[in-house]
């Protein structure tokens, strides 16, 4: 049984979230620990079990929590060739390509990213992501190639995890996208919930529905008239957030099928997988505090798709 934690709330206190609540009084804890907690149904107020983080309490409520078991990755090493951006004792960056799986899961094999750093890393990697994401903070999706941070040790995985919550890391991308704005540049600010008829995909939801989620665009390039390289700023890190935004604003990436891309017939070189690339991360390293810039040069794949807009279509 995990050590338990009491806390009485204290007089003069008017319906303040519960998670606030517990992380000024707890130090020891990030509030990515916190919402484990929560997440694991580990918090409780007044014996009932407390779901929500930002449930409110009053003065004397009485809250018991504690932390979820931290999980030793129990997947192979899988021998498999990495690209390292960066590494030290604590972390590791990886330019991850175009095809890779972050993490186990149904009808994934021994190829995936999680497999590769449990033999490059000999097993020293953070054990709070839990058996199938050990070290893991962040995700891209398979066919999304570019930058992505691991975790070697349980401290710098929540130090890392804290400033992905609190939005203070800085990610850029780039993408290749259907049409050309009007404007040089924009803000997308809507928010996004899952597609409720189809459960694998997102969509951009109603105004109070839905997560928040920001996505500032540049247009970086124009290929005549009909296609455009964009960067991309993430505010927030929803699941297929640019694919998502984008398409909501007419502007489905390449390849994308998912989410509105339909083959053009002018291209003979035709987009093999979603024309979407993590090329810049910038981070404060949670153990030195030193500020860190990562950046990933751009595949062969995607440069080689500029190259065909550019011949078809024009500068």
């Amino acid at each position: 049984m995990s050590e338990q934690y009491h806390l009485t709330i204290p007089a003069g206190v008017f319906k303040e979230r519960i998670d606030k609540l517990l992380v000024a009084e707890f130090s020891t804890f990030s509030r990515a620990d916190i919402h484990r907690a929560f997440e694991a149904g580990l918090v409780f107020v007044d014996e009932v079990v407390v779901s929500k983080k930002n449930a409110r309490l009053c003065t004397g409520a009485n809250v018991v929590f504690s932390m979820p078991e931290v999980q030793v990755a129990e997947l192979n090493a899988v021998n498999i060739p990495l690209q390292v951006i960066y590494e030290d004792e604590h972390l590791v960056v990886i330019d991850k390509p175009s095809g890779m799986v972050v993490h186990p899961g149904a009808g994934t094999g021994e190829d995936t990213l999680v497999h590769a750093l449990l033999h490059h890393c000999k097993g020293q990697l953070s054990g709070i992501g839990g058996v199938e994401r050990p070290g893991i903070v962040h995700r891209l999706d398979r066919e999304t190639s570019g930058v992505i941070i691991v975790a070697k040790d349980d401290k710098t995985h929540r130090g890392l995890a804290e400033s992905f919550a609190e939005r203070k890391v800085k990610k850029e991308y780039l993408a290749i996208v259907t049409k050309i704005p009007e404007l040089l540049s924009g803000s997308i600010q809507k928010p996004i919930t899952r597609n409720s008829q189809q459960r694998h995909k997102m969509a951009v939801a109603n105004e109070g529905e839905g997560k928040p989620a920001r996505t500032d665009w540049e247009l970086i390039e124009r290929f005549g008239a009909f296609y455009a390289l964009f960067r991309c700023e993430i505010h927030t890190g929803r699941t297929h957030q640019i694919r998502v935004h984008l398409r909501g604003e007419n502007h489905p990436i390449l390849g994308d099928a998912v989410y509105g891309f339909r083959p053009d017939l002018r291209m003979i070189r035709k987009p093999k997988r979603v024309m979407l690339h993590a090329e810049y991360l910038q981070i404060t390293h949670p153990i030195t505090g030193k500020l860190h810039d990562f950046r990933s040069p751009i595949p062969a794949d995607f440069l080689l798709q500029c190259e065909e807009l550019r011949r078809v279509f024009g500068e």
